[in-house]
């Protein structure tokens, strides 16, 4: 029985590397002053996109990792951190926030939940908010449309202080379903009209999971303009490695109970005798 316990305890005490074996990441290995993130990409305009990525900090090197899949295939996908490193709260958008009605969530409405540009997540050169649109170094999906990406840049303390504020945004559909951007699927894109909307509107959204949770927001919710609106904040989401930490202490708690009670008892048995 002790040996089947120590299984168990074995396997729970495991769990926090496994969260990060999902959609081919492994966990990092990082040193004493790293810390890692997990963002979960989910869908946006029916997509189909999804995917996992990894934020790693180490001092002021952040690294960026991520696979996603149901991307538009050969073609290239722009990718972003959006959010606030001054303590609003931004979140990913939904299906409601189609303003306009037209069945496409522009990148202009979904600005308002998950917030500007932080960094442009480029394969090559500068990592800045003005090459949000610099679709020539942005990653190219495979022809089953799945994209990998990895770079390790530098950021600013403000970065590395609120990485648990910021989420990662792909964008990239493909409405009419002929496997490329063009002006037929949704006409031309609000932020560039020499663009199709197809090539601007979000494919995926996540936001950062794992060992923290978003900080408190300041002034409420701050819409894309950044201006805060007075609004309460949503729940905060505990993070999910904290949660399995508990849940072994717990257990570990409770096999020593055990073990102390079944002392206990034998003790006594052998008095009785």
């Amino acid at each position: 029985m002790i040996a089947k316990r120590t299984g168990r305890l074995v396997v729970l005490a495991a769990l926090p590397a496994a969260m990060f074996l999902t959609v081919g990441l492994s966990a990092p290995a990082l040193a004493a002053d790293g810390n890692a993130y997990q963002i979960d990409l989910e869908q946006l305009n029916n997509s189909g996109s999804r995917g996992t990525a990894m934020l790693s900090i180490k001092g002021n090197q952040l690294t960026v990792q991520i696979e996603s899949e149901g991307m538009v295939p050969g073609q290239p996908s722009a990718q972003h951190l959006h959010g606030s490193t001054n303590g609003h709260d931004f979140h990913c958008p939904d299906a409601s926030d189609d303003t306009n009605a037209d069945g496409v969530l522009s990148n202009t409405e979904a600005t308002v939940d998950y917030g500007n540009i932080n960094i442009s997540l480029t394969t090559s050169g500068d990592t800045l908010a003005t090459s949000g649109l610099a679709v020539d170094r942005m990653p190219v999906a495979d022809k089953q449309g799945k994209l990998s990406y990895k770079r390790t840049l530098t950021v600013s303390k403000d970065v590395v202080d609120h990485i648990k504020d910021l989420h990662i945004v792909q964008h990239g559909i493909d409405r009419n379903k002929n496997d490329k951007y063009d002006f037929d699927g949704a006409g031309a894109s609000e932020l560039d009209p020499k663009l199709p909307q197809e090539a601007t509107a979000p494919t995926n959204c996540g936001m950062v999971m794992g060992a923290s949770v978003g900080s408190i927001p300041v002034g409420g919710i701050e819409t894309g303009g950044g201006t805060p609106q007075s609004s309460a904040m949503p729940a905060a989401l505990a993070g999910s490695a904290a949660a399995v930490s508990v849940a072994v202490v717990g257990a570990v708690v409770v096999v020593r109970r055990r073990r102390a009670l079944a002392a206990v008892r034998t003790e006594s048995l052998g008095s009785a005798a």
